[in-house]
């Protein structure tokens, strides 16, 4: 294999590369998933950095090389135009380089640059190309730098080699190979410097050995100023497993009750939670930092409702979840703040064959900042997240179940408390304020991207903005005492 150094991958500073696919990029890149700009238009692109993991077959020859880009897609910052330029987002690419295309990758076809490098020839998404996913398995088995990348490998970590790939396809911001259904590669897509929690925290608790997170047996860096650019992470692929979304679907289906499934998956969050505290630093949240916490939620809440019409007649109610957080009795105790999860929810736990649960992708929300992704918080915002999830599955089936919602949320937390000692029902004030503030965030969301579920959100926003009964814990009339929507 070549350098970056190779003639098809010039000088970043020579421009010729990107130049000659700026005009097939453009329209491609916004319609990926993992695009983070949707609505704003590309006006441009700069190179971070071009890698050439394989060179092109010589003249004459048509065997496929690979593409390895980093570039920054510039964007308007607002609508209208004479909105100042956003300084743009930095995208992982991973091109295929063919002069002729085979029929089975015209679906992953980019276009045909007019010009320059690789004028003429077709270029494409390399991840559908069994000889180019291959080549990524061989650099991840062998530690190394090539040009702005570095490949780097746990210990004595079994990664076979030959292993076919196939793509999933039900991701958003990432991309994921699984090889030999033994394997998994996570790349992530827009990419930004910094330790990227969905390698740091595996591999904590890999050195930590816990049974509930697959432990990282490679990952790929690129060279990022100050910090480096986590592109991707090799894990083994939890086989036979089933994802808890489609199993709680598949239970109210069946008309089936979850409680069982929840309260292990209870006990599970309870265990990942433990194990990191062990194996990453903790902090105590004092009065100050509640009182900043709760004036951010507060801050949400005002720019969703501007947003969320519907939202605001609730305002009023909602707002009463952020200040009690920043109340004396909230202030007056000794909160401890961790690493979590960050984004848990059913779609983020595997239950395997034995009945085992794992969790997986510790990347946290993608929109948010990676320095807050990053910051210790109660483990409550977990637990919240998940009680959220439940509802989601109990609304998405008709009729409505409120009741199997109820009894997973209640089981979930019973579990929890088995295994950890302390129930997150004996913190309401706590739990009420990040489960309100969760419905917040998904009511944008719903509203932004998927309208038909925005009543789903809503149910919970009446519920939450409520009167609270003073004191109340309740576990069969509603989780927390605050009521049933």
């Amino acid at each position: 294999m070549s350098d970056a150094s190779s003639t098809l991958v010039p000088s970043p500073a020579s421009g010729g590369l990107l130049a000659s696919l700026d005009p097939l990029l453009r329209p491609w890149l916004p319609r990926q998933r993992w695009f983070a700009g949707k609505g704003r238009p590309v006006t441009g692109f700069t190179l971070v950095a071009a890698t050439e993991l394989l060179p092109g077959g010589p003249s004459g020859q048509d065997g496929p090389g690979l593409l390895h880009l980093l570039v920054r897609a510039q964007q308007p910052a607002g609508p209208g135009p004479g909105a100042a330029t956003d300084p743009g987002d930095t995208y992982q690419l991973l091109i295929g380089v063919r002069r002729t295309l085979p029929p089975r990758l015209a679906p992953a076809l980019i276009g045909r640059p007019a010009d320059g490098p690789l004028a003429g020839q077709a270029v494409y998404e390399a991840l559908h190309d069994a000889r180019l996913t291959e080549v990524l398995l061989e650099r991840l088995r062998l530690p190394g730098r090539l040009g702005a990348l570095r490949f780097a490998r746990a210990g004595k970590a079994d990664i076979p080699a030959g292993l076919p790939a196939r793509v999933l396809g039900a991701e958003q911001s990432n991309s994921s190979l699984v090889y030999g259904e033994r394997l998994i590669l996570k790349l992530f897509r827009r990419v930004v410097p910094g330790v990227n929690p969905d390698l740091e925290l595996p591999r904590a608790l890999a050195a930590g050995r816990s049974t509930r997170v697959p432990a990282p047996l490679a990952w790929l860096e690129a060279d990022g100023g100050d910090e480096p650019l986590v592109l991707g992470v090799l894990q083994p692929f939890l086989r036979g497993c089933e994802d808890g979304w489609e199993l709680a679907l598949d239970a109210l289906a069946r008309g089936e009750d979850f409680a069982g499934e929840a309260r292990a998956l209870g006990r599970a969050t309870a265990e990942v939670h433990a194990a990191l505290a062990e194996a990453l630093p903790t902090v105590t949240l004092g009065p100050a930092r509640l009182a900043a916490l709760a004036t951010q939620m507060a801050e949400r809440l005002d720019a969703a409702a501007q947003a969320v019409p519907a939202l605001h007649r609730h305002v009023p109610g909602l707002r009463t979840a952020f200040e009690a957080l920043a109340g004396p009795g909230v202030a007056d105790s000794a909160l401890t703040a961790q690493r979590v999860h960050g984004d848990l929810h059913l779609g983020q736990c595997l239950r395997g064959p034995d009945g085992h649960w794992s969790l997986i992708d510790f990347e946290g929300e993608p929109v948010k900042p990676l320095a807050e992704r990053r910051l210790p918080q109660p483990p409550v915002r977990d637990v919240a997240g998940m009680l959220r999830s439940f509802d989601y599955a109990a609304r998405s089936h008709q009729p409505w179940a409120p009741e199997w919602a109820d009894r997973c949320r209640d089981a979930y937390c019973a579990g929890y408390a088995e295994a950890h000692g302390h129930d997150p029902r004996d913190e309401p004030v706590l739990l009420r304020a990040y489960e309100t503030d969760k419905a917040v965030y998904e009511a944008l969301y719903e509203a932004r991207h998927r309208p038909d579920w925005l009543p789903v959100p809503l149910a919970a926003v009446e519920r939450l903005a409520a009167p609270v009964p003073v004191g109340a814990r309740a576990a069969t009339d509603g989780p927390f005492g605050y009521g049933l929507d």
